[in-house]
């Protein structure tokens, strides 16, 4: 897994903690810490749950994460080298939206001990309104 920070990615975990809603239940893998001031890196304390890890393991982590949502409910749905999209369908309809950002102090050197994070952010809104297939199935 690359570990370049992408600035819009960044920019969506760093939104109001009002606009995203409460941030996700996620929790403490065995591997992670829990980094409450993500790393104090691009303004994400307090807008987003963060893990961290030594950088050479970031990468297992993030795995381990898509494993642990999957697993209660979440689909991978899209992303790129360093982030991750998660939705979840509603039961009354629609969906929520929650992503998995790896970011680093690209300030400092990147070897394999160096620290490096998991970022979980809630993404505001109904993220499946006005997709195909988005009409939730009717209730019996």
């Amino acid at each position: 897994m690359k570990l370049i920070l992408l600035a819009a990615a960044a920019a969506a975990l760093a939104a109001p903690a009002a606009a995203q809603g409460s941030l996700p239940d996620v929790p403490i893998l065995a591997g992670a810490t829990a980094a409450p001031d993500c790393g104090n890196l691009y303004g994400l304390a307090g807008k987003a749950f963060c893990v961290s890890a030594p950088l050479a393991g970031i990468g297992g982590l993030a795995d381990a994460y898509v494993a642990d949502l999957e697993g209660r409910g979440w689909i991978a749905a899209g992303g790129d080298d360093n982030r991750v999209v998660f939705v979840k369908r509603r039961e009354g309809g629609g969906c929520d939206g929650l992503q998995m950002q790896a970011f680093y102090d690209t300030s400092r050197p990147a070897g394999p001990e160096a620290t490096g994070y998991l970022g979980f952010g809630v993404i505001p809104g109904d993220v499946c309104a006005g997709q195909p297939g988005a009409e939730a199935a009717p209730q019996q």
